[in-house]
């Protein structure tokens, strides 16, 4: 099946290309089936390769794409586990998305462009991770970068969605800037961007007696794979584009979130492990700032009042555990949890969507309330959700993430405990969420009436609700009696760099002790959300009314935004403004302006040669002719 490897990200630019150059022709339901046909077809032969690769790495040649002096790159495919796995997680839980949104979407004008627009996403964000150098990876890595632009933009016709959407591409570009210089370092420094070849060499340089410190090379090279990924993948300081990404369709933010684009970055750290493994001091860069994100981002998060935002900071958090996880050489721990948040926070957007869908486009969850009733299926299927997330046993994020703690605690102390402050708001801001929503009586406008969302649009959700429930049991640690079958599927892609780490001193707590100590702290964190928004039925703050110091400032998101505005932007403006005013217009201008003048002028003295008198003609014609027999005599 390997010689259809190309059909897996093919399928949906096929379908990319049909719909954006028919759009007007194809009606919306064909669109929408379409769309998610290609999808489809994608995941079928993703599966195939899944059951199939066996523990194998493939390169799968296509064709030689260019050659530029000692640069010669082919456009091939590297199929592993670690791909394949990626391959599932795009394909399976983006195709639950495009059926969804044939429900959401079918009122808009414009869902054909919508749905091309979301098969295009697919099909980078599978090049990303099907490309078996760093420049292909890189073609992904931009294209689900341009996607992204046009689906947060897709309501251009409201200003603020279009600034979402720039302040998006813009802040990905700084990332992109790191991402770019790493590789043009790491072909400076192995000659290739090939991953065989460049893991090959840098293991071959690896010794023992600079394990403590690492490569400096090493560490540069992954210090600026490390500031692509931090754009990508959200983390501070380059996270507040991701909050304002919820401009667009709620589809579009379940896809950025849960199967695509922000989970590029923690696919290249885990496709690069062999390089972090030996740059210990950018490990502990990715691990410091993964938990620092975790926890700055769940703070934020207890605070929002629009259901989207809720859980746009919630997955900023989440990946930052996954960097954790990365960080401390808990490769398989991070794609465990990547795999286990794609089901739970694709579950979350939809149900959001669900609930938006049902509320006529409300999103302020002070204007909710009561909706269980209304709204059965998406609320059991969101509490499943919102379980699954704190990491209550036996759902999957439960696994997932006591993996990445568990391996903190082993690293360093301190990251296990911001680790465990973060699991216990992430349960009460979910919690906070899902009882305000559900439960309680309803506070939204008297003549919107509530109601379940189509079939359409609910399958995918019990689709994913199982998927979030009974997901985790795929990574069950030794310590409870099982064998991670995530872990020893993903064995032979992290094994050196496994054995290019340095042995973690064993804690002294036990496992089974640790996950005790989190699920205690979460369940504490449920009841006290419960006792606030159920039992005293505590209301968050109207809008405009004064609000607490402390309150305030995490209401506001810390004023990193405004901070941004007064550091960044504003200077800049000034300084544009500036240089049009003084450079562009008196100098530009001015030397444009003065060469036209002087042209004007010279030619304004050349035209009174041209006088209309013959005498004159004659007159000069002699005088040139004479002075061209005296130059030729000389």
């Amino acid at each position: 099946m390997l010689q259809f490897a190309l059909f897996i990200p093919f399928c949906p630019l096929i379908g990319f290309l049909i719909l954006g150059l028919f759009n007007k022709k194809i009606p919306k339901k064909a669109a929408g089936v379409l769309a998610s046909v290609a999808v489809l077809i994608s995941f079928i032969f993703s599966l195939n390769i899944f059951l199939n690769i066996s523990g194998k790495s493939t390169v799968v040649p296509i064709f030689d794409w260019f050659s530029a002096g000692n640069l010669s790159v082919s456009f091939s495919f590297l199929l592993d586990p670690l791909s394949s796995l990626f391959l599932m997680i795009i394909t399976g839980v983006g195709l639950l998305i495009h059926i969804y949104s044939i429900g959401y979407m079918h009122d808009d004008e414009n869902s054909n462009i919508f749905f091309a627009y979301l098969n295009l996403f697919v099909f980078f964000m599978l090049l990303l991770v099907m490309g078996s150098s760093y420049i292909l990876m890189f073609v992904g890595w931009e294209g689900v970068g341009l996607c992204s632009y046009l689906l947060i933009g897709f309501w251009f016709k409201n200003n603020a969605f279009n600034n979402a959407a720039k302040k998006a591409f813009i802040m990905n570009r700084i990332g992109d800037l790191g991402f770019l210089l790493g590789m043009i370092l790491i072909f400076v420094t192995f000659g290739s961007t090939n991953y065989t070849t460049v893991f090959g060499q840098a293991q071959q340089g690896y010794s023992p007696e600079t394990s403590l410190s690492g490569n400096s090379t090493f560490t540069i090279i992954t210090l600026l794979l490390f500031v692509g990924a931090m754009g990508k993948s959200a983390q501070i300081p380059l996270y507040t584009w991701l909050p304002d990404a919820m401009a667009g369709p709620t589809p579009v933010s379940a896809l950025i979130h849960a199967a695509t684009m922000v989970t590029a970055g923690i696919y290249m750290i885990a496709r690069s492990s062999i390089l972090y493994s030996l740059a210990p001091i950018s490990m502990f860069v990715v691990a410091f700032v993964g938990v620092i994100t975790a926890i700055f981002a769940a703070t934020i998060a207890l605070a929002q009042n629009d259901i989207k935002k809720v859980l746009a900071y919630s997955t900023v958090s989440q990946l930052g555990y996954m960097f954790l996880g990365l960080g401390v050489g808990a490769f398989s721990s991070s794609v465990f949890h990547v795999l286990t948040h794609a089901f739970f926070k694709a579950l979350l957007f939809l149900g959001a969507g669900s609930v938006i869908h049902g509320l006529s486009g409300e999103q302020d969850i002070r204007n909710m309330g009561g909706l269980r009733k209304k709204m059965p299926v998406t609320a059991i299927t969101f509490l499943l959700a919102s379980l699954a997330i704190s990491g209550i046993p036996p759902f999957s994020g439960f696994f997932s993430k006591d993996e990445i703690l568990a391996a903190a605690y082993s690293y360093n102390k301190f990251f296990w405990l911001l680790g465990l402050i973060g699991s216990s708001m992430t349960a009460f801001y979910m919690f906070r969420l899902y009882f305000l929503v559900f439960h309680g009586e309803y506070r939204g406008k008297p003549d919107i009436h509530a109601h379940e969302s189509p079939k359409v649009m609910t399958i995918p959700l019990i689709i994913l609700a199982i998927l979030s429930s009974f997901g985790g049991f795929l990574g069950i640690p030794e310590s409870l009696g099982g064998k991670s079958l995530i872990a020893s599927f993903l064995q032979p892609v992290f094994a050196v760099a496994h054995s290019n780490l340095l042995e973690l001193p064993s804690g002294s707590v036990s496992d089974i002790m640790l996950m005790g100590i989190t699920v205690a702290v979460v369940i504490a964190s449920i009841v006290y959300a419960r006792n606030k928004y159920v039992v005293h039925k505590d209301l968050p703050i109207a809008e405009g009314q004064k609000m607490a110091r402390i309150p305030s400032i995490i209401y506001h998101k810390y004023y990193i935004d405004e901070i941004y505005a007064a550091v960044v932007t504003r200077p800049l403006d000034r300084a544009s403004e500036f240089l049009e005013r003084v450079f562009d217009l008196k100098i530009i201008d001015g030397i444009v302006n003065v060469i036209g003048k002087l042209i004007q002028w010279i030619s304004g003295k050349l035209r009174l040669l041209q006088t209309g008198n013959v005498d004159f003609y004659l007159f000069a014609m002699v005088i040139g002719i004479v002075l061209i027999i005296f130059f030729q005599m000389r």
